[in-house]
């Protein structure tokens, strides 16, 4: 198949959701055009609504949850909810077994200058290890584990804690195409979380295939959806009510100590600030690119397109300049975390490859349709 690219950004039709209509245009751009026509005001005002009342309904413990790593995004979440909406407002972040120094840094920055409450997820390291390893060889993704955890870690902070709202970020449905208008009862609504495709039993149950003990699985298994409508609590994006524009939200976090990257950007990154916080996401990330053609360059000079910060011209030089930098910073500690060789990880690299957007050149593995 051909890769085809929007017009007027520079995403492919690769991407999983993502439609290219008639006049060339891609859903995350037409979403983009919906979302300037949004009463943003108005939105923001039915937010502080929500937060008054929730504000005091849990007697004199947290009435807000916000899933944290210390990365500009949750900077801004933790500074709206708890400065802005004046919530009682407790963050929740797994502990990556591989932080950065800035990661480091900016999570302690973050507790330290917003002043919020922290409370650390840290699952047992030899579970983790063993469930990305099995989820990195058999699906292409090692991040799979992580991604549980943190969603059905917060979800169990907030029932423990019977705090009324749980804050995430982004809804990227939206942000790259899917419905920009809510019924009035489900507006902003992050339930879908819980039952997501990504994390249904069935699936994790299938690859794990009794290999780890069901003992060890408390925080990567969601609670069921019915206690949260037992209990009201309410989990919502915040990017329904405000508009999400992650360089925006790191002028925010800048204020509370955030720091860039101190070395610049990463290996295939055009920027210096966008998930530095530890060292196992960027192969992750690269796996992407195998599968899809598209990973950190695309996304983040898209952003900045849909932002109005940079031309697709501009974008199109990046992409192809930055787009088959491998990610080498960290690979021996990926290697070593997941107990793998260099020949089996690059064994893994080609069974992930899609050879209907992939082939050799001059021995090189490039793209069948390049960005232009």
């Amino acid at each position: 198949m051909a890769m085809r690219y929007c017009s007027r950004c520079v995403m492919p039709d690769t991407k999983p959701g993502l439609v290219i209509d008639h006049e060339g245009i891609c859903s995350a751009c037409r979403s983009v055009e919906k979302k300037h026509l949004i009463d943003w005001e108005g939105r923001a005002a039915r937010l502080k609504a929500l937060c008054d009342q929730v504000r005091g309904s849990n007697g004199n413990g947290y009435e807000c949850v916000v899933p944290v790593s210390g990365g500009k995004d949750s900077v801004y979440q933790a500074y709206m909810m708890s400065r802005v909406y004046k919530l009682k407002t407790l963050g929740i972040v797994l502990v990556p077994h591989l932080q950065t120094r800035e990661g480091v840094l900016n999570l302690n920055a973050m507790v330290s200058n917003l002043g919020i409450d922290l409370l650390k997820v840290s699952v047992r390291p030899s579970t983790l290890q063993k469930i990305r390893r099995i989820a990195f060889l058999e699906i292409g993704n090692p991040g799979y584990g992580d991604h549980r955890v943190v969603f059905a870690g917060v979800a169990r902070a907030a029932l423990f804690y019977g705090a009324p709202l749980v804050v995430w970020g982004e809804d990227i449905a939206v942000e790259f195409g899917g419905n920009t208008a809510k019924s009035a009862e489900d507006e902003g609504s992050a339930e879908d979380l819980i039952s997501n495709d990504l994390f249904r039993e069935s699936s994790f149950d299938d690859l794990l295939k009794g290999r780890v003990d069901e003992n060890e699985l408390f925080f990567y298994v969601n609670p069921e959806k019915e206690e949260f409508q037992r209990r009201r609590i309410k989990s919502i994006y915040l990017g329904y009510y405000h508009w999400w524009d992650g360089y925006k939200h790191l002028g925010v976090a800048r204020e509370f100590g955030f720091q860039p990257r101190q070395k610049g950007p990463l290996s295939g990154n055009v920027l210096d600030y966008d998930n530095i916080d530890e060292k196992l996401c960027e192969i992750h990330i690269w796996f992407k690119f195998l599968k899809f053609g598209f990973w950190r360059p695309t996304d983040q000079c898209c952003y900045h397109i849909w932002n109005g910060r940079m031309t697709r011209e501009q974008a199109v030089e990046l992409v192809r300049e930055k787009q088959y930098e491998f990610p080498h910073e960290y690979l021996n500690e990926f290697l070593e975390y997941h107990q793998l060789t260099g020949a089996e990880f690059r064994a893994c690299e080609e069974r992930w490859r899609n050879h209907d957007i992939w082939h050799k050149v001059n021995g090189q593995w490039r793209l069948k349709n390049e960005v232009c």
